[in-house]
């Protein structure tokens, strides 16, 4: 295996990552006029390196460090999938992926970028897949994954080793096919967004249904359709 990626160790060095209470975006400590970050998510944030843009590097807060040895295991049960990502190696505070190009759902909907119908099918084309290897599928949401030529890429297989349905996935599903057409093409403000994740995520019964929720928010969601 080519370890050209190596080429940007000295400068992830100086970036260190802190996690968040109340499943916040952790916080970035630390910059490299040789590194750019493109992903900040709850466990760890995602850097592209000027020198060898092919990778994309994954810096875990301090205290997920354990989280670096479990995804890569992940991706070697995974193994080649046009559903998921590329890992090629780690070190002590990060894992090493394929950069994808490609645009995250979160931002499809602040932009007003059509999602369409394949995209929903390719998920669960790839949970699938990974129930075939072993692994429980989950953890599935806005943020992880890309819209790449009118397909899926999932690009955080972190939860893949726990047990349980956090049921994030059949929630979006949902919403997508009996909602979505509501507002496709419409950007979404960003505040209203966070709003509604920040709902989903206080949730008593996590695994609470659908229903419950579009009725208990009915109100506030309707923002979203007007």
């Amino acid at each position: 295996m080519h370890e050209d990626w190596l080429a940007a160790d000295h400068f992830l060095s100086n970036i260190s990552i802190t996690s968040n209470p109340n499943n916040e975006p952790v916080s970035i400590h630390g910059s490299s006029d040789r590194l750019r970050c493109v992903g900040i998510g709850t466990d760890a944030a995602v850097f592209q390196s000027i020198d060898v843009p092919a990778y994309a590097f994954k810096i875990y807060a301090d205290d997920r460090i354990e989280k670096i040895q479990i995804e890569k295991k992940v991706y070697e049960l995974l193994g080649d999938s046009p559903y998921f990502s590329t890992c090629f190696g780690s070190k002590d505070h990060y894992l090493v992926l394929n950069f994808e190009e490609g645009i995250n759902l979160y931002d499809c909907l602040v932009q007003g970028i059509p999602i369409p119908n394949q995209m929903i099918q390719d998920i669960d084309d790839a949970r699938e897949y990974a129930r075939q290897k072993g692994l429980n599928p989950r953890d599935i949401h806005l943020k992880n994954v890309l819209l790449q030529n009118g397909r899926a890429k999932i690009i955080d297989v972190s939860e893949y080793l726990q047990p349980g349905n956090d049921y994030r996935w059949e929630h979006l599903k949902n919403g997508y096919n009996r909602y979505y057409h509501l507002i496709k093409g419409k950007p979404i403000p960003v505040k209203l967004i966070e709003s509604i994740r920040k709902r989903y995520n206080q949730r008593s019964n996590h695994s609470a249904a659908f229903e419950e929720f579009i009725g208990n928010n009915y109100k506030f969601l309707s923002a979203l359709w007007k």
